[in-house]
């Protein structure tokens, strides 16, 4: 297998630090399958470099762990491209490559 991917849904949240950030939260029911992969991928802090989609818009990031589970940062270039406002429920797919 050289990669797993995953659709979910999820809200859109802020934290609001020194810069504000938008993410959407991966489902909890998820997380494990993500560990799994992450464990042959992750660099760094936990980060796991992945490829991601919402709507007709394709970026690759990292998820970010948080609080036992990981967070999809979305880019401002991204929410302008698909209209996604904060609260707004956006459906994700994701890819997490297994091998270079």
């Amino acid at each position: 297998m050289d990669s797993v991917t995953f659709e979910f849904t999820g809200e859109v949240w802020e934290w609001r630090g020194p810069a504000p950030y938008h993410f959407v939260s991966v489902p909890e029911d998820l997380c494990d399958e993500v560990r799994e992969a992450a464990e042959l991928v992750s660099y760094g802090w936990g980060m796991v470099p992945v490829s991601l989609r919402i709507g007709r818009t394709s970026w690759t990031t990292s998820l970010w762990p948080k609080d036992g589970g990981y967070v999809v940062p979305l880019k401002d270039k991204v929410r302008r491209a698909e209209s996604v406002q904060l609260g707004d429920t956006v459906t994700v797919g994701m890819e997490i490559r297994l091998s270079m």
